[in-house]
């Protein structure tokens, strides 16, 4: 009558998992052994203890699951929005750093590169206009000092060439006052020559006589007068004689006389300019000025080009003044603001998508040794740290963490109560300043205040009870 109870128990302690197969395991056995029904209902009293036990046990243990689950989803669709938004973030500020840097590129282009300026024009100019076809849409030329004859634009599909040669002469009688210049601007092209012949009205007083290229060469020489290396030419002359230049770039050429004397100095200067010109005979378009500006359309792709010229010095006009104007082409600057967008977007996408692979292969790394590292108790979800109160587990835990360290003590043996108790109020992590905080929400009280915010701010969780630090708490002593 022992045995089925016997091997009813053994065998309920040995499968516990499956409370319904060990019932009719039993109730087979006992039918087959032609056992009583008083064994039969102990057997099932047991069972059914077993079977509450077990139901209790299968009860507790999917919660940690659950929760984990529950927690492994949230971490990864929080870090899916943190990525996205820091995606968003930096895609619109690249965006207004590539507006911020295409505005102040458009600026310098147009106020700078192809700004309007105004140009003096000497006797015989031919100066050749070619804007770029790619931001330029027209010319305007607009005369400043009406006279007649002025200045004329012309417009050709292609450059002209440069073979037109004309020779004149100019005579020019100069009192230089004390401690001050004088000059004289022709427009010269490359391969023109210039010869000048001077007379100092004194053989012993000495001048400065000066050929500049462009406003700046004329300016640093009137800022160091006596250094030579400043202008293009540079003569310390007396007396009588000639200067022969050659003009190797096509530009604005200043002659100047200057006089550092103290008193003043008559000097005579005799020009004579053998220049080259502009062909002008195939040009499509000619403006006269008749109202006072004229216009040159720009074609786009290919371009064409103005040339600008001024009468001679035998039509006995002074120098003359225009406004040349560029007017921008602003389809080049918006398609360009496309285009570059949409080209860093691009380069961006690439490159967050580059960076995506890489933090997956990091994680998929971390995923692999995840099971060697995982903590002993699982991290529990922020949104539950309300349920309950985790007090009640704070001496157990503790004693936990006493018994261990009693354990992994050097001589295998258990400390003395005092130096128990000593180690009880000493912080976990250093062992040497006294236990004098606590974690919330879980109230764990094991380490000083400063390694207990150490801990804080790098794990974030509890090293009893592994959930997340919300705040540090310091106790007082009074």
């Amino acid at each position: 009558m022992e045995e089925p109870q016997t091997s009813s128990s053994s065998s309920s302690s040995a499968s516990p998992s499956s409370s319904t197969d060990a019932v009719i395991h039993r109730d087979t056995t006992t039918s087959g052994a032609g056992a009583s029904s008083s064994s039969t209902s102990q057997v099932r009293e047991e069972e059914d203890d077993h079977n509450q036990y077990h139901h209790h046990h299968n009860f507790r243990h999917p919660e940690p699951q659950v929760n984990e689950i529950g927690t492994s989803y949230r971490v990864g669709l929080s870090g899916f929005d943190e990525t996205a938004s820091v995606i968003r973030d930096d895609t619109w500020s690249c965006i207004i750093v590539l507006l911020t840097f295409w505005f102040f590129v458009s600026m310098t282009l147009i106020l700078g590169v192809y700004g309007s300026e105004t140009l003096e024009l000497g006797p015989n100019t031919s100066t050749l206009l070619q804007p770029n076809s790619i931001f330029v849409q027209s010319i305007k030329v607009e005369e400043l000092n009406v006279s007649n004859p002025g200045p004329v634009l012309y417009g050709f599909y292609s450059v002209p060439p440069l073979n037109s040669v004309t020779t004149w002469s100019e005579t020019h009688s100069a009192s230089v006052p004390a401690d001050s210049h004088k000059e004289w601007i022709y427009y010269l092209n490359k391969g023109s020559q210039i010869s000048i012949s001077y007379s100092v009205s004194s053989p012993s007083t000495s001048i400065f006589l000066i050929i500049a290229e462009g406003k700046e060469g004329l300016a640093q020489w009137l800022e160091e007068p006596t250094y030579p290396n400043t202008t293009l030419s540079w003569n310390l002359v007396h007396g009588s004689g000639k200067i022969l230049q050659d003009i190797s770039t096509s530009d604005n050429y200043y002659i100047s006389v200057g006089n550092l004397n103290y008193e003043d100095v008559e000097v005579q200067l005799n020009f004579t300019v053998n220049a080259l010109l502009y062909d002008t005979s195939e040009a499509y378009y000619k403006c006269t000025f008749t109202e006072t500006s004229c216009s040159l359309k720009i074609s786009f792709p290919s371009g064409n080009v103005g040339v600008l010229t001024s009468p001679g010095p035998d039509q006995g006009i002074d120098n003359q003044y225009v406004k040349l104007s560029y007017g921008p082409r602003w389809a080049t600057y918006i398609i360009g603001i496309g285009a570059m967008t949409i080209l860093m977007l691009l380069a961006f996408n690439f490159l967050n998508k580059f960076r995506c692979n890489n933090e997956d292969g990091i994680r998929v790394q971390h995923e692999e040794f995840r099971p060697e590292r995982a903590p002993l108790l699982s991290y529990k979800d922020d949104d539950q740290s309300s349920w309950g109160s985790s007090y009640d587990s704070a001496s157990n835990d503790e004693g936990d963490l006493d018994e261990l360290m009693a354990a992994g003590s050097l001589d295998g043996k258990s400390l003395r109560d005092g130096e128990s108790n000593n180690t009880r109020r000493l912080c976990a992590i250093c062992f040497d300043a006294p236990r004098d905080c606590f974690f919330l929400p879980c109230g764990h009280c094991v380490a000083c205040f400063e390694c207990a915010t150490r801990i804080a701010e790098a794990a974030a969780t509890c090293p009893i009870c592994r959930r997340n630090i919300k705040k540090v708490r310091k106790i007082f002593t009074v």
